[in-house]
């Protein structure tokens, strides 16, 4: 039997893995994540808990693997319908506000507490924040993000690249004559799909580790101008192979905020305000840098739900399937 609880990121799924996967060896998280998606006794348990029944297309979730070393609470691999990602910041708010809720990190009831954890792209730290006992936000400080390359085209359009511990191709949805709206999703999703594969295994897909290489998603935006406080846009993340975020993104967000740093919008004091196409919302802002910038996301994530999932054995569907 396979165990999960369930959260939800600003409408974005996270299914954290309590218990039923088999131990993913590893002298690094980053080893591991190579482990488990050579493993086929590994990934069945991501496919049994991403697919259809269980999942659907847009699912998201993690294991739970040791950290690097002390300095980190946990290890983390993320997981989606195609495979392991590098980064997740909507997953690292989710396991930052389930760490404090479960008490696997002590926090008072007031005041901010740091959840450090491991994930493929590096270390990073959930900082979480209670008032009166609650979880009021949870803010993570990414590895740092940097610009790729500006103005690269791709076909008919041309788009920014960045990294945020993934690699993004950011283009305003205007240019592809959309909007970030859910009456263009399905257009969306196919737009995003050519622009992934237009770059793919060019010099813009290519980290100094190549493990980290390949452009993990494409962001749509809508720039709304600037409030008081900073940019104000909204934005769609499409990534993996067409899966459809709901959040306005993470590590995303850290590739936007690069852009934005690199663009001057961004200075001392300045917030990106980020609505998602389902119009929930993350803010950002740049802590510190130059080429490379430091960032951090805020947002927050409430539980959905605790699981038990498990596999008839006369169940012709098995592990289960895709529909879209």
């Amino acid at each position: 039997m396979i165990t999960t609880t369930d959260y939800h990121t600003a409408g974005e799924p996270f299914r954290i893995v309590t218990a039923g996967v088999p131990d993913i060896p590893g002298a690094t998280v980053l080893d591991r994540r190579a482990t488990a998606q050579a493993s086929a006794e590994i990934d069945a348990v991501r496919q049994l808990l991403v697919q259809e029944p269980r999942g659907h297309a847009d699912m998201y979730g993690c294991f739970l693997v040791p950290p690097d070393d002390d300095g980190a609470e946990f290890g983390v691999l993320f997981w989606h319908k195609d495979g392991y990602s590098t980064a997740c910041g909507h997953g690292t708010i989710a396991l930052g506000a389930w760490a404090v809720r479960t008490g696997r990190v002590a926090a008072a009831p007031d005041g901010d507490t740091e959840v450090v954890m491991d994930v493929p792209s590096g270390r990073v730290t959930a900082v979480v924040t209670c008032a009166g006992g609650v979880v009021r936000e949870v803010a993570f400080r990414n590895v740092d993000a940097y610009v790729i390359g500006r103005d690269v085209e791709v076909g008919s359009v041309r788009v920014d690249v960045s990294y945020g511990g993934a690699i993004y191709a950011s283009v305003p949805a205007s240019s592809v004559g959309l909007s970030v709206s859910p009456a263009d999703c399905t257009a969306l999703i196919a737009a995003g799909r050519e622009i992934k594969r237009g770059l793919a295994g060019t010099s813009w897909a290519s980290h100094e580790d190549s493990r980290l290489s390949g452009i993990y998603g494409t962001i749509f935006y809508d720039d709304l101008g600037d409030t008081p406080s900073g940019p104000h846009q909204r934005s769609v993340t499409i990534f993996a192979d067409g899966q459809v975020d709901r959040s306005p993104c993470g590590s995303g967000t850290s590739a936007r905020l690069a852009l934005l740093a690199a663009e001057g919008r961004l200075p001392a004091g300045a917030v990106l305000t980020h609505d998602s196409i389902i119009g929930t919302r993350f803010t950002g802002r740049v802590l510190s840098g130059g080429a490379s910038v430091a960032t951090e996301v805020s947002g927050n994530a409430y539980q959905t739900g605790e699981c038990t999932f498990g596999l008839d054995p006369e169940d012709d569907l098995g592990r289960g399937f895709v529909l879209r």
